[in-house]
């Protein structure tokens, strides 16, 4: 918890502005549990990125799954139309999940601000938006379907079954945004284990209904298409009724969508550039598949598989990234820009260890976990996928930093530098396949991501080196608590010291240049304060710079 006090000698005063503050939360049992405001920030940031993670690696297992039943019950050509739609829906959803993932940063700056109010402003604007977008974006989508699959030079045997995989899959995607959406938003206070138990069971009820329609109805890939889409509107009945039940900050009425119509635009700020962003990356692997057709058979096996393996790896960076991005919004919120510097740095330097880890592992055994995927008798194949994670196990630690310097911008709410760096990505990733394509082949086309990374950080470190600048000092004495309000705690407080004069030392000495110093305090039960023991100072107390 945060909130204004006085000097030290006030702390047990503070209490009641504490309670009043946070009445609305407080009167309910589930929300502040979960906020990323106190603790380790390395720490709180793991703990958060475990479920992302889970999610990540269920939704690839689902992927997995679903090729497979496919794959057997319809046959290799039906498949191939299926895998034909990927860039295609990765291009139009992928700017969906990307646009809902923005609408629900403004709703974490609110939560850390402790403002139940602007938090039920901010997802009355999001669930505006969202509705708006999912009928502007089925419309697209369903219009530009067919001229797009002939654009991508679709094979005739495939387009039949490819449009109408792509047209059921596209009339669902209000489901998709929204399952997106409700996601983001139980995030955005802090909890992402409960995103994970909802994905898990769309993943599990999407698995079973692929059976039941594709093998014993025999609808073909429409019910593959059909299974997903209904799926995913179980999974948004089943988070609202969550939400109705144990989520009452998120509770909205008809006063919240009428006093959200003034923060429309804060929310397209951030949520456009983050969804073209995922758009942009699209097109980029768009081109690279082009590229990857023209060297044929190989290539194209050794690429895609390749891909899924470095995929796993991706999803733990990725998951911190997303971490650190919610982190950033509560503190930002709750004004600690002391608690943000501290934990992207952390960040990072967690990111950096798992991506050696990561590299480490690719390196020295990605063939053998190449050959798990390709079978016997596919040498070729396995040295080329190899290769490419090789080469991307070497680079992993550039997207590390990546990842969480672009979810730190874009919790702080600042989205063009990200959006800049998702341009820069497509160009190196076009320049690859087009330019060490030609030259180098296949190996050109490997370093298209080390490239887009490396060029992406260069661009995004010295952003966030201005904006770490520009954060300033936390607010006049701010006081963390770290516990129940109304019983025996231990608080974290940062009390500021004024700069003393040398003529008003009490010893004579040099001024002072402490602008702040952090102790721990016990607040016993009938509301009164005191310093806890010279141990427990020593242990807790550090000094900042003014």
């Amino acid at each position: 918890m945060l909130v204004s006090a006085g000097r030290n000698d006030t702390i047990s005063a503070s209490l009641e502005s504490i309670r009043a503050s946070r009445h609305e939360f407080s009167e309910h049992p589930h929300p502040m549990r979960k906020s990323l405001l106190v603790g380790s920030p390395w720490r709180v940031m793991a703990l958060f990125a475990v479920p992302l993670l889970i999610g990540n690696v269920v939704q690839q297992m689902y992927q997995v799954t679903d090729a497979f039943i496919v794959g057997r019950t319809l046959g290799v050509d039906s498949l191939a139309a299926v895998g034909s739609t990927g860039s295609l829906l990765f291009l139009l959803l992928g700017f969906a999940w990307g646009m809902t993932s923005g609408f629900a940063i403004p709703t974490a700056q609110a939560f850390g601000a402790g403002d139940a109010a602007a938090v039920r402003r901010s997802v009355a604007a999001g669930t505006t938006l969202t509705a708006a977008a999912s009928v502007v974006l089925t419309g697209l989508s369903l219009a530009l379907t067919g001229p797009a699959l002939r654009l991508l030079d679709t094979p005739p045997e495939l387009i039949g079954e490819a449009t109408t995989f792509a047209t059921i899959s596209f009339a669902g995607a209000a489901a998709t945004m929204f399952f997106n959406f409700l996601s983001a938003i139980i995030r955005a206070i802090g909890d992402s284990r409960t995103p994970l138990v909802f994905l898990a069971l769309c993943c599990g009820l999407n698995a079973g209904l692929v059976v039941l329609l594709v093998g014993a109805l025999g609808w073909g890939v429409g019910g593959a298409a059909a299974a997903t889409v209904v799926s995913q509107l179980i999974s948004v009945a089943l988070c609202l009724a969550y939400i109705k039940r144990r989520v009452p900050a998120l509770h909205i009425g008809r006063a919240d969508f009428v006093a959200a119509r003034d923060e429309l635009d804060v929310h397209l700020r951030i949520g456009l550039p983050m969804g073209f962003q995922a758009s942009i990356i699209a097109i980029g692997s768009l081109t690279v598949q082009l590229r990857l057709n023209e060297l044929g058979a190989d290539a194209v096996a050794a690429y895609t598989t390749g891909s899924r393996v470095d995929g796993l790896a991706v999803a733990f960076l990725g998951s911190i990234g997303l971490a650190a991005s919610t982190f950033v919004a509560q503190n930002h919120g709750a004004g600690r820009p002391d608690r943000i510097r501290a934990g992207v740095t952390q960040a990072v330097w967690l990111s950096v260890a798992v991506s050696v880890l990561l590299g480490i592992v690719l390196v020295t055994w990605g063939s053998d976990i190449v050959a798990l995927f390709v079978g016997p008798g596919e040498d070729q194949v396995v040295d080329m996928a190899a290769e490419l994670l090789t080469v991307n196990g070497l680079t992993y630690s550039a997207l590390g930093i990546l990842f969480v310097l672009r979810g730190a911008l874009q919790g702080l709410g600042r989205t063009l530098v990200p959006t800049i760096t998702g341009v820069v990505e497509l160009a190196m990733r076009v320049g690859a396949a087009v330019v060490l394509g030609s030259m180098f082949g296949y190996a050109g086309i490997v370093w298209g991501n080390p490239l887009a990374w490396l060029g992406s950080a260069v661009v995004l470190v010295p952003a966030y080196l201005r904006a770490r600048r520009s954060l300033g000092e936390p607010a006049a004495d701010v006081v963390v608590v770290d516990g129940p309000a109304d019983g025996s705690m231990v608080m974290e407080v940062v009390v500021p010291q004024p700069h003393t004069a040398p003529d008003e030392a009490p010893d004579g000495g040099p001024a002072r240049a402490t602008a702040s110093r952090r102790m721990r305090v016990r607040v016993r039960r009938r509301g009164t304060v005191r310093p806890g023991g010279r141990r427990a100072q020593r242990a807790r107390r550090s000094t900042t710079a003014p």
